[in-house]
């Protein structure tokens, strides 16, 4: 039995997570979660107690968190190569956390009908949301990839928050946003995960 478990829905951030493990090459089990039940329970609270997915178990190791979980399992698997060069890690790291972070923050707010004003958004870690927008395209466009020229965990983070928040209308599509979805979209990994949880979806009961 692999010693690494997905805890997922195939319709949440858990995709993220599977893309990375596919990105890994790794063996593992999936364990599928229902919103209104598995997720509650007192045995998925023991694993992550804020009742989201995704979650991994690695051996005895429990991670959370999108950002957190391709960081982790890049150090784990090294032979995959997708954790960062010591020229990649600066980059890695500032945009990894940069999505997970203010990007996050902007596009969620935004969706609420949060605005902050002026002096809100010296409070506020993000400032304004054409600010992020602007500095989330330019990260994008500095190089084929986030970190450099190469693919990096950091990329399956970022690359991901990319691909939701244009399709859905929450950034705008952007030549240089949709240039770099494209290259991503082309990924094996990235392919074998969609399949795999879209097939869950058609699973699913109406």
């Amino acid at each position: 039995m692999a010693d690494l478990t997905l805890y997922t829905n195939p319709m949440s951030r858990g995709r993220i997570a599977r893309w990375m493990i596919e990105e890994t090459g790794q063996p593992y089990q999936t364990v599928v979660l229902d919103y209104a039940t598995d997720m509650k329970g007192e045995a998925y609270r023991a694993i992550n107690p804020m009742m989201k997915v995704p979650a991994i178990r690695h051996g005895d190791q429990v991670v959370t968190e999108g950002a957190a979980i391709c960081a982790y399992l890049a150090d784990a698997f090294p032979e995959a190569e997708l954790a960062p060069t010591a020229a990649e890690k600066a980059d890695y790291y500032r945009w990894l956390f940069f999505a997970a972070g203010p990007l996050e923050a902007a596009i969620t707010n935004r969706s609420m009908g949060v605005e902050p004003n002026v002096d809100q958004q010296r409070m506020a870690g993000y400032g304004n949301f054409d600010l992020v927008a602007g500095v989330f395209e330019q990260a994008v466009t500095r190089h084929p990839y986030i970190a450099g020229d190469r693919f990096t965990a950091a990329d399956v983070f970022v690359g991901s928050a990319a691909m939701w928040y244009t399709q859905f209308g929450l950034l705008p599509k952007t030549e240089g946003l949709m240039a770099y979805v494209a290259r991503l979209a082309e990924r094996a990994a990235y392919r074998r995960a969609g399949e795999i949880d879209d097939a869950l979806i058609a699973k699913q009961p109406g």
